[in-house]
């Protein structure tokens, strides 16, 4: 479970006519504080990449845009990759089964 709001725009993407992925960075913000000894201890933001997918896809590409604040519930998923100076990284991503917008919901405009 996490509640976050949206870095970018979600890039969403149709394939085999109605068939959708979209994908989201999610930032989740710990709050600082201050110790008993006076020591402050900054806020802590850390960024999540979100997978959805069919009808969540499309629910996404229609009403989710930058700034939005969501709560969504998951699984994680990891998948190795080579980089471009062909060094191996592992992509750590929350395939999304459960989304609830926290923000007013607003339409994207149809574009011409």
């Amino acid at each position: 479970m996490l509640i976050g709001n949206v870095g970018v725009d979600p890039d969403v993407r149709y394939y085999e006519a109605d068939r959708a992925v979209a994908t989201v960075r999610l930032a989740t913000t710990e709050k600082g504080y201050t110790l008993p000894n006076g020591t402050k201890v900054p806020d802590r933001t850390d960024w999540h990449n979100l997978l959805f997918f069919q009808r969540l896809a499309r629910v996404v590409d229609r009403y989710v845009r930058k700034g939005d604040k969501l709560y969504v519930e998951g699984r994680l998923q990891y998948r190795k990759y080579d980089d471009k100076q062909g060094i191996q990284r592992t992509a750590v991503e929350i395939v999304v089964d459960t989304m609830e917008m926290l923000s007013p919901r607003t339409e994207k405009p149809e574009e011409a």
